[in-house]
């Protein structure tokens, strides 16, 4: 039988720092609505944690969050578990500048090649090396371990809502029409 969690919050009445920040805007600038900071600063800060958390996995592999990115687009891509540098600056939401920095490290440790594209002679592609399949398939298989990890402190239900509520968020944010002039 699976065991249920009860779900955790803070304890009744003690604000977290997001709440203490609130009200101390509220104070300075009681004519201020600072409500999104509720949602908003939460957000910004769980991210921050996430990112830590997240980071130490990475960190096991001798891997920055650039070079997992790079490493998994590569093989997310398929055999042959190759794109172009632009396309995996694309799948990464880096600039091109970034991303010939982060091949360079990871062609350095034999982790990726570039050659020529065969169908521009111009254009490159970075492939994956076999030691840099391993490599990502041990790190992306850890990293799916420590996200389960980090998901478990929510229930089931909880984790589908927010998974819901960020989706439509994401949605609506990438939609959004520009406001109209005035």
């Amino acid at each position: 039988m699976e065991h249920q969690r009860e779900p955790v919050g803070p304890p009744p009445g003690a604000p977290d720092h997001v709440a203490a920040i609130q009200a101390e805007w509220r104070r300075e600038r009681p004519d201020l609505d600072v409500s999104p900071q509720a949602v908003i600063g939460r957000l910004h800060r769980l991210a921050a944690r996430l990112t830590d958390e997240l980071g130490l996995v990475y960190g096991r592999y001798g891997l920055g969050e650039g070079e997992f990115d790079v490493l998994a687009a590569l093989r997310r891509a398929g055999s042959p578990f190759e794109r172009a540098p632009g396309e995996l600056a694309a799948h990464t939401m880096v600039t091109t500048g970034a991303m010939t920095k982060r091949i360079d490290r990871l062609e350095r440790a034999g982790l990726v090649t570039r050659r020529r594209s065969d169908e521009d002679g111009r254009g490159r592609v970075v492939a994956l090396t076999p030691a840099g399949r391993r490599l990502i398939d041990e790190a992306f298989t850890a990293h799916m371990r420590n996200e389960h990890r980090l998901l478990e402190l929510l229930t089931p239900e909880e984790a589908g809502t927010l998974e819901g509520l960020l989706t439509t968020w994401q949605h609506r944010l990438d939609h959004r029409q520009p406001p109209a002039a005035t």
